[in-house]
């Protein structure tokens, strides 16, 4: 079943419809009633019962009303006290048109149930007389065709009978003084079947100052006659009277108001009987009566109800806990075309602002709204809190009436209309303005949050509530849960508290970020802080020998070292697919070069660049998590003046910008750029290979590694066949047989056209496995005049990689095998590190017959170097250092000599640091201590301070 709009099924009364309707006409009058000035929904007895639903509590007070006017019991005295709003006029102009009707019972709708319940076939008419104290006047008479009233008990007396009444209470009226329990006994028993109903006896009392005498009395004569008259009235067993009395401060008013309501309910506690006020689920039936001619079919409405109930109980963990029932069910039923959540968010959250009336005010305010949503054709299929339309003038105007000052800027700015943020949110995302989702949202939490005030412990409206007073069956929950989060981080009087959200006139701590952001130093703060988090994101288990963050070229060292190096571009070198690329330009930058210095290993650098399209939102991330970072420093040191709940807000949006950050980390630095050389027309020509890194992987730097070694970028593990066929394409061509193993493995390391292996293992490898067979090649540890040392073919593990290591061309080991071969001699282990057998002979450079890859001319291999007379295995040496110059002369050595060591294979370097100070008048217990612990820290294998020997 599709679901249909409201305004399908229910049509609203002709005046809600027009809006012809007056605020007034909800507020009944019960003067004008009596005087027969009231609009015909009130002055017609038929017509009031019509659009009148009998509550609970009005049920029983009409059974007690008809069981007392005829004789058969009931309560003499009811007193109506309740909530400003809560129904107590209302009521009294109920028993009113039942006392005085001009028609029969049976014409009244809903009474005739009532009348057989109290057990009574013909009820008689009864005289009325209605007393409201805000008509009346201590001061100024009434005067009724010759006859001048001054008080309350001339007032009764000339309504019940006349002038024979007055007649009766004359004298008493004329000095002030209460006539007496008999006299208004004799009063009462003479009109009955009588009702007496006083409406607002606070408003006239509270006028009586204390010790003054009025012509309508003084105030303790005024307070004897209401005593008098409760007890008169148990005497005469088919006369009645209703009372109503204001229970809110605002309706009592002041000093006098609260000592005359005091004394007041003394004398009504004596006989009274309390009225049950309107509850709010009989509140749902008597705004639809009042509001709309038909709800719809109830096969409709119920179709209705039970699509939002099932859209409920299916998606159970979003909604509370109550909509699960099969009682809400009914409650949507029942309060069709309005949504309950509105009722309970009127009812339990609105009705405590002191101006605004529980059942007149929410008639009042759905009134405004539901002319506005007929005449703008909305289609929501219940009128929901986020249906409310606040862009509108009267339905804002309406709201903010019952508010405190301020509220205007914050809906006009944050909730609803074409200025709104949320009205932008919707218009720049079809997602969330294909349903209007950041608006309902706004409203929503609007209706649950603005009467709420900083006194309460737990304020907001819970996400599971924005939800049932937002998403409609078929909607997307999580569209809605996303527009919430958007609101939470643009809204500047938008709170949140765990699950909470409210709406607030003070401003929250978003604008106080958005200023310092705008004063975040990019260079100083901003650029640093992304450099540590880009790092952190990268760790330490990975095969690179070293991973380098917005790193100048000349900190990026060119070196072989134990791995490639990943080279992290920064922010300013972003990749992006145009032709003009930040990234390229900065990456071959590094690549060419070290500092002022050419840079020769080439081939051991891979580059990470940004997504050009996030940096500026990974930037933006940044700035806003270090502003939230510093309100928060400032709060806890109080250099901000700010209470807990702003110091948990503010932590709580500088974890929640923190993680958006490292998210944003993952999606920005995910293209992995490759340089790789091709030959045109004979010259190397540089290009640059790009694939992408999942952002969502769980480990980055994993996630680089499989990338590189599913694209070849990076060998992992080498075949021989592909080492004998870069060894025939580039070095073994024409009288070339050998060539020198480590300049091989150095060549791959300086030219992009080679192939990029992971370290000097792969290569070794792939050394080892070519030896095994006679397939690929041979390797020999030396070589001495025409003779190989180490001859190593088609069996064993070669030895280790120097300078005088040779591969050698299969056809020529071939050859050389058979020139050599001899009958069987003892030979030691061909395996054997460096030199000839036995180690007595010295090993020569590699022959003449080596060549270099034809593209590089000039550079070194370990070829053509004549043999040393002796082979000198061991360095030391030792220098003293000027203690201010210290750091830089030591970098310095560590360049120019230490460097030459590790940069050869097989080379164990160990530097020992030897540091000797002196002081004439000895070291204090503070350097020494601090001197130690640095020490210590820095894993000195001896530190110690002695005494002058």
């Amino acid at each position: 079943m599709s679901l249909k709009p409201w305004r399908e099924i229910a049509r609203p009364h002709k005046d809600v419809l027009e809006g012809t309707f007056k605020q007034s006409e909800f507020a009944a009058d019960i003067t004008q009633v009596a005087n027969g000035t009231a609009t015909d929904e009130y002055q017609d007895a038929e017509k009031f019962f019509s659009r009148t639903f009998i509550t609970e509590g009005m049920r029983l007070l009409l059974i007690s009303v008809a069981q007392r006017l005829a004789g058969h019991g009931g309560d003499p005295v009811i007193q109506l006290q309740t909530a400003f709003g809560g129904g107590k006029t209302h009521t009294l102009l109920a028993v009113y048109h039942l006392a005085s009707r001009t028609v029969g019972t049976e014409k009244l709708h809903g009474i005739p149930p009532v009348l057989d319940e109290a057990g009574i076939q013909s009820l008689p008419h009864a005289k009325v007389a209605v007393i409201d104290g805000i008509k009346l006047s201590p001061s100024q008479p009434r005067k009724y065709s010759g006859t001048t009233v001054n008080t309350l008990w001339g007032e009764l007396a000339f309504q019940l009978l006349g002038d024979e009444g007055f007649r009766m209470v004359a004298d008493s009226d004329a000095d002030g003084t209460s006539p007496g329990k008999e006299v208004l006994t004799d009063l009462i028993r003479k009109a009955a079947p009588c009702v007496i109903l006083i409406d607002e006896l606070v408003a006239f009392i509270r006028q009586l100052e204390l010790g003054k005498q009025y012509k309508a009395g003084t105030f303790d004569s005024n307070i004897s006659f209401v005593q008098a008259l409760t007890e008169a009235l148990k005497a005469v067993p088919n006369a009645i009277l209703l009372a109503s009395l204001p229970e809110s401060e605002l309706e009592v008013g002041g000093t006098m108001g609260q000592r005359a309501l005091n004394s007041l309910e003394k004398y009504f506690a004596r006989v009274e009987s309390v009225w049950k006020p309107v509850g709010t689920e009989e509140a749902f039936e008597i705004v639809r009566r009042r509001l709309f001619e038909t709800p719809g079919e109830r096969a409709e409405v119920e179709g209705i109800s039970r699509q939002f109930s099932d859209f409920y109980r299916n998606n159970a963990e979003k909604f509370p806990v109550e909509t699960q029932s099969n009682e809400y069910f009914e409650r949507l039923c029942r309060s069709y075309p309005i949504h309950p959540e509105i009722f309970d968010r009127l009812y339990e959250d609105w009705s405590t602002l002191e101006k605004f009336q529980r059942t007149r005010g929410v008639l009042q305010y759905m009134a405004i709204v539901i002319h506005r949503l007929w005449n703008s054709d909305n289609k929501d299929a219940l009128i929901m809190p986020g249906s409310v339309p606040l862009e509108d003038s009267n339905v804002r105007n309406k709201s903010i009436h019952y508010l405190p000052q301020g509220w205007e800027p914050v809906i006009e700015r944050e909730v609803d209309g074409t200025r709104s943020a949320p009205h932008d949110i919707d218009g720049h995302h079809t997602l969330f303005g294909g349903v209007q989702a950041a608006r309902r949202t706004a409203r929503t939490i609007f209706l649950g949050s603005a009467p709420s005030t900083t006194d309460q412990m737990i304020r907001g409206v819970q996400v599971e509530r924005i939800l049932l007073g937002t998403v409609q069956p078929g909607q997307t929950i999580g569209v809605f849960e996303d527009v919430l989060k958007r609101l939470r981080d643009r809204l500047h009087y938008l709170y949140s508290d765990k699950d909470r959200y409210w709406l607030d006139t003070k401003p929250n701590l978003r604008r106080e970020m958005e200023s310092r952001k705008q004063n975040i130093s990019e260079r100083d703060e901003l650029l640093p802080m992304l450099k540590t988090r880009v790092t952190q994101v990268f760790g330490r288990n990975h095969q690179f020998g070293g991973v380098h963050v917005f790193t100048p070229s000349v900190d990026v060292p060119d070196d072989y070292g134990t791995g490639p190096r990943l080279v992290v571009l920064p922010t300013n070198a972003a990749y992006s697919r145009s032709e003009t690329n930040q990234a390229f330009t900065a990456a071959e930058e590094i690549l060419r070069n070290r500092g002022d210095q050419p840079r020769q290993k080439q081939n051991r650098l891979i580059f990470l660049a940004p997504d050009y399209d996030v940096v500026s939102r990974l930037k933006e991330q940044a700035r806003i998590f270090l502003a939230w970072k510093s309100i928060v420093t400032d709060i806890e040191n109080g250099n901000l003046n700010q209470d807990l709940s702003h110091l948990n807000q503010a932590k709580r949006n500088r974890d929640g910008a923190e993680q958006s950050l490292s998210q944003l980390v993952r999606e920005t630095y995910k293209w992995l750029i490759a340089p790789v050389e091709e030959f045109v027309k004979g010259k190397p020509v540089l290009n640059w290979e790009v694939v992408s890194v999942s952002p969502t992987a769980p480990s980055l730097i994993q996630a680089i590694e499989e990338r590189l070694r599913e694209e070849e970028w990076m060998i992992y593990e080498w075949s021989p066949i592909h080492l004998r066929n870069i060894l025939n394409q580039w070095y073994l061509k024409g009288d070339a047989k050998d060539v020198g193993a480590l300049k091989v493995w150095q060549d791959c390391c300086h030219y992009l056209y080679l192939p990029r292996l992971v370290n000097d293992s792969v290569f070794r490898n792939a050394i080892n496995q070519g030896v095994e067979t006679e397939d690929f090649f041979a390797f020999a540890s030396g070589k001495e005049g025409d003779g190989y040392l180490g001859f190593t073919f088609g069996r064993g593990s070669i030895a280790t990689l120097d300078e005088s290591s040779l591969l050698i061309d299969r056809e020529a080991a071939v050859a050389y095998r058979e020139s050599t071969a001899q009958p069987p001699q003892p030979t030691p282990d061909p395996g054997g590190m460096g030199g000839e057998p036995g180690g007595s002979t010295t090993p020569a450079g590699g022959s003449g017959s080596t060549v270099t890859p034809s593209p590089t001319p000039g550079s070194t291999g370990g070829t053509g170097t004549p043999a040393p007379t002796a082979t000198k295995k061991q360095f030391y040496g030792t220098i003293s250092l000027d203690p201010v110059k210290a750091k830089m002369d030591f970098a310095t050595i560590i360049d120019e000599v230490v460097q030459q060591f590790t940069a050869k294979l097989g080379v164990n370097v160990k530097i020992s640091v030897e540091i000797e100070a002196t002081s004439r008048d000895g070291f204090d217990e503070s350097m020494q201590r601090t001197v130690k612990e640095n020490c210590n820290v820095l894993r000195f294998n001896s530190a110690e301070f002695e005494e002058e020997s």
